[in-house]
């Protein structure tokens, strides 16, 4: 049968699959080989990667680091991948704007490669600078929707800026949180955390065992140790067991 013929018979409702039997072979899946959710949960049923409005610790590191934000005004987060610096801290911030104890979010990262060069980005710098803050889109698209995220950047109630754009500035009113600072200078560290302005909550997260910068450069190790002795900033240190990524992270952690 033409496809003219049957888009005649549809439109009449004299349509009868049964008249198309033998024309072609249909394809199913077999049963045993179908996509089942139990086949993807690596027979881990603890984990679950659902949305919840209000976060919960996972561990006493991230439930330390918790109580850390709610009660100083400067955080150092410190800890190896997994943890959940980032996502506790913006987590933290978007709980701040959306109960009005802050009237923006200011989110820096330093646009450092990973190690290699990805060469020149076409675009204008927002296009440039997109795959560096990836990352922060990712953490606040978790909280918020993209739409909503959108709308708040239009509105200027959420700002994402790479390190070198903030020098100058002083940030009053906000949630501020500085991601993977190991990748800054002392320099540079020395300039953001002087942005700190009235009414402000600033995070400093990194790991520095994973800095993409030459040991001697990388400033979060040597700035966490002198804030040491400072006791209205609190720095927090993760471990190994505060990791809530695939289990297979923290293994190999063990070894790397």
């Amino acid at each position: 049968m033409t496809k003219r013929a049957m888009k005649r018979q549809l439109r009449e409702g004299a349509f009868d699959a049964g008249q198309f039997e033998g024309d072609a072979k249909i394809r199913r899946l077999p049963l045993e080989r179908a996509w089942s959710p139990m086949a993807h949960n690596n027979n881990n049923e603890d984990r679950d990667q659902g949305y919840v409005k209000t976060i919960k610790a996972k561990s006493k590191g991230q439930q330390e680091l918790m109580d850390a934000i709610d009660a100083k005004n400067l955080v150092m987060a410190l800890g190896p991948a997994g943890t959940g610096k980032t996502y506790l801290a913006i987590a933290k911030a978007v709980e701040a704007l959306e109960a009005g104890r802050v009237g923006r979010i200011v989110l820096s990262r330093p646009a450092v490669e990973a190690g290699e060069s990805i060469g020149y980005l076409p675009g204008d710098a927002e296009d440039k600078l997109a795959p560096y803050l990836r990352p922060l889109y990712d953490a606040l698209s978790d909280r918020l929707s993209m739409k909503r995220v959108r709308a708040l950047m239009a509105e200027g109630a959420i700002e994402i800026a790479p390190v070198g754009f903030m020098r100058g500035r002083t940030l009053n009113n906000a949630f501020v949180v500085i991601d993977e600072a190991q990748n800054c200078t002392y320099g540079q560290l020395k300039m953001l955390l002087t942005r700190l302005g009235w009414h402000t909550t600033m995070v400093v997260t990194g790991d520095p065992a994973q800095s993409d910068l030459l040991p001697e450069l990388s400033g979060l190790g040597p700035v966490a140790e002198k804030f040491d002795a400072i006791d209205n900033i609190a720095v927090v240190r993760l471990k190994d067991v505060d990791i809530v990524r695939h289990p297979l992270v923290a293994e190999m952690l063990g070894v790397l």
